[in-house]
């Protein structure tokens, strides 16, 4: 493929492109057939530490770049993606399995936060006060935190990176991405774009390997990290934290989720379906947002449960790049299988398989889209993240019986619910334990929103206003008065 051919496979250092110092490589496959799609450079600890080298010795100069400098690099950065849609979505369905439509999608979306974050560059602002007494002038100004680490994850290739980048390139931070070791060719890719669009070399720095804990906890535990920034695995970000207490690196995180969907009984079932289609089947059920317990008022569960099998029955299952597909492969065989056990636990324990739950025949990592009923209590895919195209819809009577049993995680990234009464709706994703939450609708995800979750779905928050103040520090300064 040609779109693979013309991405870099080395190391991102210093605005160079250099192989690993093992001469090391790691394999990038495509998961609709199994096969060997390139060899990228499997950095080492060593690479690791040029990679934070080289940002470092680029931080004051580039804190000391004037915003607007830093602004139009990111609106040329977002007119270059929107330009190569084709090449880019064409590159993240071959390195990941989603159906082009789908990789078309994301570019738009991800190319957002550039522009997003170019028009925030610009509006860093402080603030000066008399303090109380008179004395003095409270001056405070706001500074880039420092280098950064940024780690990402497989499933949105592009829109991770550029979510992670912008508002860091905005504040006059530098940076070390470590990609996702299944998708390491759209941050490659994007590093070449930023470099056309004029963003000086040692800014971003990018670190492609298979061997992420040997390479990043000697950079957390260094002192030369600012900043962590991660989006994957609760588990994972557990880890990052502990590593991250030597030194009192800033975080933020976006870690698992265990999303609930709830459709009441007053509900619009075209709307609530329609909804639950987009939460499920977005990215094949592989995003940290996806509906994963679908709770419906037992007065219209049969009809919802139907209407809800003869769509995910239709979808069309295959490659990505092929037309007319809905539902790509899953991300590995280990995805799939991960999601079959789900499946098979759950109807061992006494669920029904309205549509899907076979293995299919076949090369690449394909699973079909699969709707259970009748979930029992104990069933462990009620209490796991699928990352799959299943569906699992459990009943409930009354609000209060449904608001305990979807806060009843330690998850809580977004939320979703159905209702056409307005005061229900409120009062329902108040006492929702989600940082967001989708009223009437299955996307909540959206550049000028703040994304984010709370309990151990994460800190901090991504996008919108608040984005780019997880990449500064506030800084204080007393001046007498009459001085």
């Amino acid at each position: 493929m040609t779109v693979v051919r013309e991405v870099p496979k080395q190391l991102f250092i210093g605005g160079d492109w250099q192989d690993a110092e093992s001469g090391r490589t790691l394999s990038v496959d495509d998961p609709a057939t199994g096969e060997e799609l390139c060899q990228v450079a499997d950095a080492s600890p060593a690479d690791g530490r040029r990679a934070l080298d080289a940002a470092v010795a680029a931080q004051a100069a580039w804190a000391a770049t004037p915003p607007r400098v830093r602004s139009e690099i990111l609106r040329r950065a977002y007119d270059i993606i929107i330009a190569r849609t084709e090449d880019l979505a064409l590159l993240m369905t071959l390195e990941m399995g989603k159906p082009l439509a789908e990789a078309r999608a994301e570019v738009a979306y991800g190319a957002e936060f550039f522009r997003w974050f170019s028009e925030e560059a610009v509006r860093i602002d402080g603030g000066m006060m008399t303090a109380p007494d008179g004395r003095n002038r409270l001056l405070v100004a706001r500074q880039p935190v420092g280098p950064c680490l940024l780690i990402t994850p497989w499933n949105f290739p592009l829109a991770m990176g550029t979510r992670k980048i912008g508002p860091a390139v905005a504040a006059g931070c530098t940076i070390v991405l470590k990609p996702a070791p299944q998708t390491p060719l759209t941050s490659l890719a994007l590093a070449q774009i930023l470099t056309e669009a004029g963003l000086p070399a040692g800014v971003l720095n990018i670190v492609t390997t298979s061997d992420a804990a040997g390479v990043v906890e000697p950079l957390l535990r260094g002192g030369k990290i600012r900043k962590l920034s991660f989006t994957g695995s609760t588990q994972v970000g557990r880890i990052l934290l502990a590593q991250c207490a030597d030194t009192v690196i800033r975080t933020s995180m976006e870690l698992g989720g265990n999303a609930p969907l709830l459709v009441f009984d007053d509900a619009d079932l075209d709307v609530a379906v329609e909804g639950t289609m987009v939460a499920k089947m977005r990215n094949m059920g592989e995003s940290c947002c996806a509906a994963n317990r679908i709770f419906v008022h037992t007065s219209v569960a049969d009809e919802f449960a139907q209407r809800l099998t003869a769509r995910m029955a239709a979808l069309t299952v295959g490659p990505g790049t092929e037309p007319g597909t809905d539902v790509g492969p899953l991300i590995d065989l280990a995805g799939r299988s991960k999601a079959h056990d789900l499946v098979r636990d759950a109807v061992k324990r006494g669920a029904t398989v309205l549509t899907g739950g076979e293995l299919p025949e076949g090369a690449g990592c394909f699973y079909p889209p699969t709707v259970l009923t009748g979930i029992a209590p104990d069933s462990a895919i009620i209490d796991s993240e699928i990352f799959g195209p299943v569906a699992a819809i459990r009943t409930f009577e009354t609000e209060d019986e449904v608001v305990a049993a979807a806060n009843d995680t330690e998850f809580g990234l977004v939320s979703y619910l159905f209702t056409q009464n307005l005061d229900r709706a409120l009062r329902v994703a108040e006492r929702l334990e989600s940082g967001m939450i989708g009223i009437n609708t299955g996307l909540v995800s959206n550049p000028a929103a703040p994304f984010g979750g709370v309990k151990q779905s994460g800190l901090g928050r991504e996008g919108g206003l608040v984005g780019i103040d997880e990449f500064l520090e506030y800084k204080y300064m007393a001046v007498p008065v009459g001085a």
